[in-house]
């Protein structure tokens, strides 16, 4: 595992759809999963399950 300079873990906050979707109000799971299929939202794809990186996806909402 990779430490940060002040001995934190700096790996990346990685979310399921599910977990995306609990963190902003009015977004669905299904509305997520799409995003996530038509290139919308930065993720990537572990087996049949979706990721999610949750600084970058709240990112995409403070536009």
């Amino acid at each position: 595992m990779r430490k940060s300079i002040n001995g934190k873990s700096n790996k990346p906050a990685m979310l399921s759809i599910t977990q995306a979707a609990a963190l902003v109000d009015g977004i669905t799971p299904y509305r997520v999963r799409q995003m996530c299929i038509h290139g919308e939202i930065p993720c990537m794809k572990a087996g049949k399950k979706y990721l999610i990186n949750r600084d970058k996806f709240l990112a995409y909402f403070e536009k």
